[in-house]
């Protein structure tokens, strides 16, 4: 099971400057607990924004053609599919970013975990992928107001993908 995880503004914004762009406590309260215990697979550039390095009880990929790039609890692979290939039958896999992985994930993907920000931000450098919505069916939906702890309202998207791209 391929699932991309990520927050996305309305505008598809979800970076800038290799940082995300939104603080949303319960938006990363959701991303670890679906997150541990499965396999997490980044970009170098993601992985270098992370503050603490690989993060715990998950199985850390990171993707690099950087032959000599080396980190504490991660695996390397040139690529998605050299990535995706390590993985076992049965084993959930989510991709967490950055964009470029996000774009060459996409069409593999049976799942999307989004959390939509109810916000256009006023700078951003990186986007998730445009969705073909004749691929996708939204199969859980939860919105929730802004308040003290989070600036803008957000919604938690299931999607489940219901066709594949030609």
């Amino acid at each position: 099971m391929l699932t991309l995880i990520a927050a996305v503004a309305e505008d598809g914004a979800i970076g800038c400057e290799n940082k995300l762009i939104y603080w949303l406590p319960n938006d990363l309260k959701r991303f670890k607990a679906l997150t541990t215990g499965h396999t997490i697979v980044m970009g170098r550039r993601t992985f270098e924004s992370l503050p603490k390095g690989a993060l715990p009880n998950r199985r850390n990929v990171v993707l690099t053609k950087n032959s000599d790039f080396i980190a504490e609890s991660i695996e390397t692979f040139p690529s998605l599919e050299a990535a995706l290939a390590s993985c076992g039958e049965g084993e959930e896999v989510y991709v967490i970013g950055g964009a470029s992985v996000y774009r060459e994930a996409l069409p593999l993907a049976d799942r999307l975990c989004l959390t939509l920000v109810h916000d256009t931000p006023a700078r951003a450098d990186v986007f998730f992928p445009w969705l073909n919505p004749a691929d996708w069916q939204v199969v859980a939906e939860e919105r929730h107001a802004a308040d003290e702890r989070h600036a803008f309202a957000y919604s938690f998207v299931d999607f489940k993908r219901v066709t594949r791209p030609l």
